[in-house]
């Protein structure tokens, strides 16, 4: 039964639906199934414009039910039942095929209607998995935009037989067309650029419907986020381009380091900044990529829609992304053994044997998260001593069922019947090699900038990290830089703020000294 916050909440949302939804259920016997269709008999209850059926449609299984829209099947099918973090999957689901806008990006838009191609996604879920509903609601948009593109999220936890047989070790996992796609986390723009990489679309080079923009921002974490709104109050036009609206933070569950707010979590803070920047009046194209930056006097970003973008001062806040072992079996058993996200996937090891790789703050943190879930959880540290706070670390050691490994470098990933089963490593002391039996790996070995479209561009470090003065300042006139993507020191939310707001005061002072610019006045937001 929906409670009585949730009720009230369905139809202030669902009052201005503009067409009927019939949600269709498979005719067949489950034991799940009385309570999918109590579930959806109470979603119903919210509008007089939502109504549940059953037919013989021959979808894969008696808890399966597709949206149907004025009589159209919208494409969008779930099986299992939708609650969790996926209830919200399911409502926008409903009032997106009711008339609500889809509030991705034109130009992704057009990309996603000029698919040609039959293309049958199914994504196996978790309810307890707050990445999964990311994907799920990106690709449903995708359906509704497109009726050659159909998606059915599959709860894997009553499907457990698909799980097997398709050796899926973590959440979310992309088939199409029956073939494995992606696995983990992945926004709008991430879909988007492997649709392109297999041919069934193609972005095009268009002018944008933007303005000469004062300051474009290259990403929408906590440091462009900063920037954008310094420069906004000041009265400069600003646009954003962001991949992921917030960045890492909104892939952090728990903060208690951001001073004057002693606990939150990355996606409240995410909803607090995306809070904020609506106070001003800035632009913000999400779920897009710059590919390319031009430098000059006008500045042109090229985004991964086509569309180009002129800005006469540009911020690059784009951040950073989890760092990868690089050794053999990683990337061939990714979803099938190795991990990144310990929250998501934790709960597939349940009983099991895991490695942390990283002794580290997130390393520790990591392991003392699946100590409650796994039976063993072993740490390599390929350093002699761990790196991690000391709180961390007397955490760690005071749990029985962790263990550390120093000194020890990963040399390869192994596994069986598709399945991790293993992991090879080097004792740094001697040279001596070992082998860990163990059925999953958790990689927590820190983050690479996210600057390669940059290179040749603007001084970077060998690292990658790009290079900036005391005011933010690159090698390139105009072109500022701030959060984890520079060399500012200690990646931390409130440096990354700190940053970004130096680089929107830095830019704004960069336009109002350069009396050349559009005849010495700057442009009036």
């Amino acid at each position: 039964m929906l409670s009585k916050e949730i009720f009230e909440t369905l139809k202030a949302y669902t009052k201005d639906m503009k067409c009927d939804v019939r949600l269709i259920v498979q005719r067949g016997r489950h034991d799940k199934r009385e309570e999918l269709l109590t579930f959806l008999n109470d979603v119903a209850t919210a509008s007089s414009r939502i109504s549940v059926a059953e037919e013989n449609l021959g979808l894969p299984s008696p808890i399966s039910f597709v949206l149907e829209s004025n009589g159209r099947d919208t494409g969008v099918q779930f099986s299992g039942i939708p609650s969790g973090h996926e209830f919200n999957s399911l409502i926008l689901a409903i009032l997106q095929s009711s008339g609500t806008a889809i509030k991705l990006d034109q130009g992704l838009q057009m990309l996603v209607k000029n698919i040609t191609k039959e293309l049958s996604f199914e994504i196996f879920v978790s309810l307890s998995c707050h990445n999964c509903p990311d994907v799920v609601q990106a690709l449903n948009q995708f359906a509704l935009l497109n009726s050659r593109i159909s998606v059915n999220t599959i709860d894997g936890g009553l499907f457990q037989n698909l799980i097997s047989d398709r050796g899926i070790q973590g959440v979310p996992s992309i088939f199409l067309n029956g073939e494995r796609f992606a696995d983990g986390k992945a926004d709008a723009a991430d879909l988007i650029d492997k649709l392109i990489n297999l041919n069934t679309t193609e972005a095009v080079p268009v002018e944008s419907s933007l303005p000469v923009q004062d300051v474009a921002l290259i990403g929408a974490g906590p440091a462009g986020v900063s920037a954008a709104i310094y420069a906004a109050r000041k009265g400069l036009r600003v646009a954003i381009i962001s991949e992921k609206f917030g960045g890492q933070v909104k892939d952090t569950m728990g903060i208690e380091n951001f001073i004057s707010v002693s606990k939150t979590t990355g996606p409240k803070m995410t909803d607090d900044l995306m809070e904020h920047l609506n106070d001003y009046d800035i632009t913000l194209k999400d779920n897009l990529r710059v590919v390319a930056l031009e430098p000059g006097e006008t500045k042109t970003l090229r985004l991964s829609s086509g569309e180009l973008i002129e800005a006469r001062a540009v911020i690059v806040a784009t951040g950073a992304r989890w760092r990868e072992l690089d050794v053999p079996g990683e990337k061939e058993n990714l979803g099938s053994g190795v991990a990144y996200c310990p929250h998501c996937d934790g709960p597939f090891f349940k009983g099991k044997k895991v490695a942390v790789i990283g002794g580290g703050n997130s390393g520790m943190e990591a392991a003392l998260d699946l100590a409650g879930i796994v039976d063993s959880v072993t740490v390599f540290e390929f350093l002699p001593e761990l790196k991690a706070d000391r709180i961390l670390v007397d955490k760690a050691e005071a749990r029985e069922n962790i263990s550390i490994v120093k000194n020890a470098v990963t040399k390869e990933i192994t596994s069986s019947n598709g399945k991790v089963d293993g992991l090879l490593y080097e004792d740094r002391s001697d040279g001596s090699e070992h082998k860990c039996e163990l059925s999953g790996v958790f990689v927590q070995i820190g983050l690479i900038p996210n600057s390669q479209f940059l290179d040749g561009v603007l001084e970077l470090t060998p690292w990658g990290e790009i290079k900036v003065d005391e005011k933010c300042r690159t090698s390139s006139e105009g072109i500022f830089a701030c959060g984890d993507v520079t060399t500012a020191p200690y990646k931390q939310i409130v440096v990354a703020m700190g940053e970004g707001s130096k680089a929107g005061l830095s830019a704004f002072e960069y336009l109002l000294m350069d009396e050349t610019k559009n005849d010495g006045k700057l442009v009036a937001a």
